[in-house]
């Protein structure tokens, strides 16, 4: 009988494309899923890896298997749902996925509610890119994400997710004190051109949302510092580095020495729950946005 580790293990090779890569997927050390693909080897006496340069590649052989190990891991899945949904407890385990600026200003409110009011449920949480989440909860190695999708910009969500809108999260400019804007009480965005820019790191959601942003408003940006948290932007602006579009989520108190201004058009990320649309029967999934609904009560406009 196959064993559904190990099934789990070659179909993340699959999707993946590497050992290394399936092993960060399942949070398990690279010699554990090439353990469990060599018992999957003797399990069906069939060679399911071949070398392919420094990497390796799948046989026909294991090819069909991860197709057959998808639809399987699909069924236990609904299977486990269908289980939950009947018994009506809040059990079980629960990843939860979440952007920083989320796992930080939103997910600790959540799982403390969770935790006190459903002790059985075993809670984890991965900080991620919204893009890697949405991916993740499609393959079913999320249970639950926590994504952002600017109002200029929308994140695609495939079919076959649910979701559900937290709140809206606006944006505002930060400038330092004494910068001639500073003291405005907004500002348009087509006066700041030629500002220098403080951003996240590129290929991520804020950076290149602030490029795309400021080249619509026919900005070319000067970007000269970049840090992936905000506190870091907020601090770099303090000593004239720079400015920044930080949104209200992430900026806390402002340090001394900047000063936040709501901007025209004002910058709006909408913050949603997603989750596996077959997945929604689990009273789990349910109480995880009930709790993120609860914990977004006095962080923005609620929908």
């Amino acid at each position: 009988m196959l064993d559904l580790n190990r099934l789990k293990a070659l179909h993340a090779v699959s999707v993946y494309g590497s050992v290394g890569a399936a092993a960060e997927a399942l949070m398990v050390t690279p010699s554990a899923v090439s353990q469990q693909l060599a018992k999957l080897e003797r399990e069906t006496g069939a060679t399911l890896l071949e070398r392919s340069g420094r990497g390796v590649r799948l046989t026909d052989a294991a090819g069909l298997l991860a197709d057959h190990a998808e639809r399987i891991l699909a069924l236990v899945e609904t299977a486990e749902a269908d289980f939950e949904a009947l018994r009506g407890e809040v059990v079980g385990r629960l990843g939860i996925g979440a952007f920083p600026t989320a796992a930080r200003g939103l997910l600790p409110q959540a799982l403390v509610r969770l935790r006190e009011r459903h002790p059985d449920l075993t809670l984890r949480l991965y900080e991620r890119e919204p893009e890697r989440m949405v991916r993740e909860v499609s393959r079913g190695e999320l249970d639950l994400a926590v994504i952002q999708d600017w109002m200029n910009r929308p994140l695609a969500v495939p079919d076959g997710l649910s979701r559900a809108t937290l709140f809206d999260d606006i944006a505002d400019v930060v400038l330092p004190v004494g910068h001639p804007l500073a003291g405005r009480a907004e500002i348009e965005l087509s006066e700041l051109s030629g500002e220098r820019w403080i951003s996240g790191s590129p290929g991520t959601v804020c950076h290149d949302w602030l490029v795309y942003t400021l080249r619509a408003a026919e900005l070319e940006p000067e970007i000269t510092c970049m840090a992936d948290e905000y506190p870091t932007q907020l601090a770099l602006t303090a000593v004239g580095q720079g400015c920044a579009i930080v949104p209200r989520l992430g900026r806390d108190l402002l340090p001394p020495g900047v000063r936040a201004v709501p901007i025209r058009p004002r910058p709006i990320r909408r913050i949603y729950a997603v989750w596996r649309s077959d997945a929604a029967r689990r009273p789990a999934i349910r109480a995880a946005v009930d709790a993120l609904r609860a914990a977004s009560a006095g962080l923005g406009a609620v929908v």
